[in-house]
């Protein structure tokens, strides 16, 4: 009698530990799941191709600045029968040949660290430079990254601006034909940067000048005309 009590204890003992062993992991479980998205999940892009917004404005999500000097540049929406998605671009159309000037067309949306940031360009015309970049972690009109490739030198190049004065740390010499699109795209991890031209990667480099997220744009210089369509920016996780 005694070993059947005996064996009746054990075996409610087993339950209870079984019982509990599983109520404690699917309690883990529950605290460990809420917020945590699988980390294959996409971080959903911020497209801009200009195509719905007003001809001959600035867009509305975007704000124009000035780096160096001369006067501001002239941002607007117009069309481009060569348009990769047409009808619309986004032009700088001023022609201040200052030589120390950078328009920027900044997006007002949203701050960046680690991004995958892209943008089609056509070097349209210029007599001073025929550039066209995209900026990144830009704490202000003065203080950024840029990469930037100009038609008239064939070059392609990445350089850090700090209170307004700018300094390359990399880049490469490559054919930038004028009135041709083009694509830039930088993908940013940590101090490291990879920036591509037409798809392939040109410059991998590291640079600890800003650290901090910030604000994505457009950039020109001097008297560059320079069309922009599909302005791309996503976070990385």
């Amino acid at each position: 009698m005694a070993n059947g009590k005996n064996l009746r204890l054990v075996a409610i003992c087993c339950f209870a530990l079984l019982a509990g062993g599983e109520g404690r992991s699917t309690a883990a479980q529950a605290k460990k799941s809420p917020g945590q998205a699988p980390s294959s999940s996409p971080v959903k892009p911020l497209v801009f191709n200009f195509d719905s917004d007003p001809v001959g404005k600035l867009p509305a999500r975007f704000r124009s600045a000035l780096t160096g000097q001369g006067t501001p540049g002239t941002w607007v929406v117009k069309e481009d029968a060569t348009a990769p998605s047409k009808p619309n671009v986004l032009a700088q159309t001023s022609t201040d040949t200052t030589d120390y000037r950078f328009p920027l067309a900044m997006l007002e949306e949203g701050i960046f660290k680690d991004l995958d940031l892209s943008v089609k360009f056509k070097a349209v015309g210029g007599k001073v430079d025929q550039a066209g970049g995209l900026i990144f972690r830009a704490q202000d009109a003065d203080n950024y990254y840029i990469v930037r490739a100009n038609a008239l030198e064939d070059n392609y190049r990445l350089y850090h601006v700090v209170a307004g004065r700018r300094r390359q740390f990399a880049g490469v010499n490559l054919k930038v034909t004028s009135n041709q699109w083009h694509t830039l795209r930088v993908v940013a991890a940590g101090n490291r940067f990879q920036c591509y031209y037409d798809g392939e990667l040109k410059i991998d480099a590291t640079d600890n000048t800003f650290p901090n997220a910030g604000k994505v744009g457009l950039w020109t210089k001097a008297d560059s005309v320079t069309h922009f369509d599909d302005f791309t920016v996503s976070a990385l996780k």
